[in-house]
């Protein structure tokens, strides 16, 4: 039978990033069944009820804290470790006697220091006081929440154009700013290419193909997913492109983004046409550049040679003698450097027509590998629809994997494993083995790796770690979209 803990600390506040991070280590400690812990909002109340937790009353302040084990010495330990996990938190946010003198808005906290950015890391509902209190401060802002209405962000760019400050989001989760990562940021080399993204994973693959290639970035400014909407017009898309251009340490210019609305990316061409910097564009649509292609432009344009990006070919298969006699179904991935290598299916009698599966967490990688592919089944993971309440899937695969134990065989699978500070710090470990089980059951895996050398994870550790579990691996998603839409051509 299984028992609940369930606590309350009252005036505790954490971000929810962290906090998803802490439950994530609880859950898969030994005997844990499920953990919860995080702010006592409306939403995470709910998430908790419906796991059957019994709450006393809270406040949206308060910190909740709800473990379920059916071992009584497995949730005694679980609470200790939370106890570590959460003193750890508290060390590194001034917690304490500190905590108590500590600054109630953005703008006490800003006076009388030397502040030119604030982050802001709360739930939805609540990030626009605090980022506007940001900006009338005078400062710019990261706006990392997500689920923030996009009137609130037309609202807060425009008082931003007025204050001469930026705006960074809502749903910003990747910038650089001289060399400083912040939210999910990858570990790049100083250089002469300036970023502006309408696209976290999509600054994250131009600006790590170009760390592969020795060329690093001056910043990363990321303006959120929604920017170049016909709602938002560009606002901050435009305010970025000036302020790399006025800066002496950008010599080009890169612009990523989701597919935009066209008038906006009409009024965007007209503005960079005007800038003294050059640029190069990569606004995914139909007939436009890839992330690989821009990257390339880009290498091109400072006169750097482009590399053979780095791949890493899915183990041979084996061969039909050593097959599994029950069904036949090939249990080996498809060889990255072989067109048709990996019938999906194997040579079992499946007669259904096969299904290109895009699992992806990041949305610029999902939208650009769609679109490259021309067919399929794609879920970006990181909508906001599938992060209330849960870490981004960047941090917790868990719906993904899910999603991938659901793929019959004859389909193949695409996916991508984001490295970098802010990610799961070990994809691999808890990929491999939903890898290795679809591959087994008859279904190819191609992997798109987004990660430079220096980010913690290693980026050929992790290679390395998939490909063992038998998938193919690009270290460019165009690439990878093309080879596993190629595979199932191969198997029809």
């Amino acid at each position: 039978m299984s028992t609940d803990l369930v606590r309350v600390r009252t005036g505790v506040y954490h971000d929810s990033v962290s906090l998803m991070r802490v439950s994530q280590a609880v859950t898969g400690l030994p005997g844990v069944e499920v953990a919860v812990v995080a702010m006592a909002t409306e939403l995470n109340r709910g998430i908790a009820a419906e796991l059957g937790f019994d709450l006393p009353e809270t406040g949206p302040a308060d910190l909740l804290i709800a473990v379920r084990s059916d071992d009584p010495a497995a949730l005694e330990a679980a609470a200790a470790e939370l106890d570590r996990l959460l003193a750890g938190l508290a060390g590194r946010t001034g917690g304490g006697t500190a905590a108590e003198h500590a600054p109630r808005t953005v703008r006490t906290a800003a006076r009388g220091r030397a502040a030119t950015l604030a982050l802001v890391s709360v739930p939805g509902e609540h990030a626009f006081a605090e980022a506007m209190d940001a900006i009338e401060a005078g400062l710019s802002v990261m706006i990392f929440s997500d689920n923030v209405p996009v009137e609130q962000e037309v609202l807060l760019k425009r008082r931003a154009g007025e204050r001469g400050v930026l705006v960074m989001g809502p749903d910003c989760g990747t910038a650089v700013i001289a060399g400083a990562g912040l939210g999910f940021a990858n570990v790049l080399r100083p250089g002469p290419v300036g970023l502006v993204a309408a696209s976290g994973t999509g600054a994250q693959q131009v600006s790590c193909l170009l760390d592969q290639a020795g060329v690093g970035v001056s910043h990363v400014l990321g303006v959120g997913g929604r920017d170049l909407s016909e709602e938002v017009g560009g606002l901050s898309t435009l305010r970025a492109l000036e302020a790399l251009d006025a800066d002496p340490a950008t010599e080009l210019i890169v612009l990523v983004s989701k597919p935009p609305a066209p008038e906006v990316a009409r009024t965007v061409r007209e503005a960079v046409a005007e800038l003294g910097t050059p640029v190069v564009t990569a606004l995914l649509g139909p007939g436009q550049d890839d992330l690989t292609a821009a990257a390339e432009s880009a290498l091109r344009a400072l006169g750097v040679a482009v590399p053979a990006w780095r791949s890493w070919p899915a183990p041979v298969p084996p061969s039909p003698e050593d097959r599994p006699r029950d069904g036949g179904q090939d249990t080996g991935g498809a060889g990255a450097g072989r067109t048709g290598a990996g019938r999906a299916g194997g040579s079992g009698g499946i007669t259904r027509a096969g299904t290109l599966r895009g699992v992806y967490s990041g949305g610029t990688l999902c939208a650009e590998a769609r679109l490259i592919a021309g067919t399929g089944d794609f879920t970006d993971f990181g909508d906001d629809a599938y992060t209330r309440g849960r870490a981004h899937p960047m941090i917790d695969p868990a719906l993904r994997l899910e999603a991938l134990s659901e793929v019959p065989p004859g389909d193949v699978v695409l996916l991508d494993v984001v490295l970098g500070h802010g990610a799961d710090p070990g994809p691999s470990a808890r990929l491999a083995p939903g890898i290795a089980a679809a591959v087994a059951r008859g279904v190819p895996v191609v992997v798109a790796l987004v990660g430079s050398e220096g980010d913690p994870q290693g980026l050929n550790a992790q290679a390395e770690a998939v490909r063992a579990a038998g998938a193919a691996v690009f270290t460019s998603n165009a690439q990878a979209a093309r080879h596993a839409a190629g595979l199932l051509a191969s198997a029809r």
